[in-house]
């Protein structure tokens, strides 16, 4: 027999592995730790994607607010920018208000000469009370003369 020591016992109870050493088990038992083994390995790997794809998720969005944010500012500087200069004429003009501006220039070039005709008129006015007056003292004598005419025809003086 063998001897004990305060450890246990030595002898045949020790297990000793090599590379030629032989292990027997039931091949049901084998299938099933291949299969846990394969059933962690593709839980492991399918965690290992998960967090890939939202560590790059998050990475893109990242990238993609910090695009955001510089054409926000970029926008923002040039409606501060627009707001400022639009109203002192420093940007040039709206086709539509050159278009107003060309009408607004029309019209008064129009209203112009429409007040130049009134004030003709208004002296056509003044000339032709006038020439009335004249007219009524024209035919007033030319009956005094028809009269005179009138008279000496019948042997009057």
């Amino acid at each position: 027999m063998a001897e004990e020591t305060p450890r246990g016992r030595r002898g045949s109870d020790q297990i000793r592995v090599s590379d030629s050493s032989a292990i027997s088990m039931p091949i049901r038992n084998l299938i099933s730790i291949v299969a846990a083994v394969s059933v962690g390995v593709w839980g492991y790997f399918g965690v290992v994607e998960r967090l890939n794809k939202l560590e790059t998720f998050e990475q893109l969005i990242a990238k993609d607010l910090e695009t955001g944010l510089k054409e926000l500012q970029a926008d923002i500087a040039k409606n501060n920018e627009f707001r400022i200069k639009w109203p002192r004429g420093e940007l040039g003009q709206a086709s539509a208000d050159q278009e107003q501006y060309l009408l607004i220039e029309h019209l008064s070039g129009q209203v112009e000469k429409i007040q130049s005709r009134i004030e003709k008129d208004m002296s056509n006015g003044v000339n032709i009370t006038r020439l009335q007056t004249d007219m009524m003292e024209v035919r007033s004598s030319i009956e005094k003369l028809k009269d005179k005419q009138r008279g000496l025809m019948n042997g009057g003086s």
